[in-house]
């Protein structure tokens, strides 16, 4: 069947919009880009570079236990790479963090990466529960964190003053 193949495909396709949407957003925080910043930015496209394959996979077995449990590793693997990055800007940046002063302690991300694990182990047990998951936390992140869009434009807006 194409359906699951192609529904796998809009997921993704999502998905790597959102972290595009996202890192957008982090990448203006920065006032200058390190080693380690760089590193951690390509430990994260490493992640989204999987995410085809593992959609590809899910879709073409959409009832399958590990397809479904290696697409949310993939997802959880991507949201500590992104959650890593934010700490490496946040540290470089340190006092003067613009992304710290927005994300706070980012609970949204933490509870993001508690439910890839938790949807990752339940692909095993029952593999349409954690593709469900997949669509919510999906839809959780379908807006653009403006938390930093809106600390952003507050600074732009004060610097302009």
């Amino acid at each position: 069947m194409i359906f699951p193949t192609f529904l796998s495909y809009i997921l993704s396709f999502i998905y790597v919009g959102i972290y595009w949407n996202n890192h957008h957003h982090l990448l203006h925080t920065l006032q200058k880009v390190t080693g380690p910043v760089l590193w951690a930015n390509h430990h994260l496209l490493f992640w989204l570079s999987l995410v085809p394959f593992a959609s590809g996979w899910m879709g073409a077995n959409h009832s399958a236990t590990v397809p479904a449990a290696l697409y949310g590793i993939v997802l959880l693997m991507a949201s500590i790479a992104y959650n890593v990055l934010q700490k490496l800007i946040i540290n470089t940046e340190q006092g003067s963090s613009t992304l710290k002063q927005a994300i706070g302690n980012d609970t949204k991300g933490k509870i993001s990466m508690l439910a890839y694990m938790i949807a990752a182990g339940l692909a095993i047990i029952q593999p349409w529960i954690a593709q469900a998951l997949y669509v919510i936390l999906a839809l959780l992140w379908l807006i653009p964190d403006r938390r930093i869009e809106r600390m952003l434009y507050s600074t732009e807006k004060d610097e302009r003053s």
